[in-house]
């Protein structure tokens, strides 16, 4: 029953992914949304341990300390979320459950992943393969592009596709 346009985030939309995912709390927690809620304070809740910055203690010993909000990139906090993603679909996968809101709350703040064609036009157009041993050494490259845009399963399936 939810609805998709109320949350989520988008690259476009000029807004960082801090601000989306602190405004959708809000508006979660005052529309009485508790999948929405949940999902986002749990996502929040990761930065203190996943999200943190290195430095140096009076005593000279090395630490670390959480990133302030206006520190924390929206690559990190996709980072965050990928991984949230990765054990949702673990879990649902040992409880055979095919889809959960929570997972679908996740992936509404995740980038658009690029598709098998993009990456293959992207490929055929950018990449020498002549430069390499065998067309996987091309994969880092090809990740380099896209970011966390692209699944790095896909990536070397088209590279698979390419090579045979």
């Amino acid at each position: 029953m939810s609805n998709t346009t109320e949350y989520g985030w988008n690259e476009a939309s000029g807004v960082t992914l801090m601000s989306k995912l602190r405004a959708d709390l809000k508006m979660a927690i005052m529309g009485k949304k508790e999948t929405i809620k949940g999902a986002v304070r749990i996502v929040i809740s990761e930065f203190p341990t996943k999200i943190t910055t290195p430095i140096v203690l009076e005593s000279g010993k090395k630490s670390s300390r959480p990133k302030r909000d206006e520190e924390i990139s929206n690559d990190e906090i996709i980072s965050v979320i990928m991984g949230l993603c990765k054990s949702e679909k673990q879990t649902l996968e040992l409880t055979k459950q095919p889809r959960s809101e929570y997972l679908q709350v996740l992936e509404s703040y995740l980038p658009q992943m690029a598709s098998e064609e993009e990456i293959l036009a992207w490929t055929k157009a950018n990449i020498d393969f002549s430069q390499f041993k065998s067309p996987m050494q091309a994969m880092g490259t090809i990740m380099k592009h896209f970011g966390k845009g692209a699944d790095g399963n896909l990536v070397k399936k088209v590279l698979g596709t390419l090579a045979g």
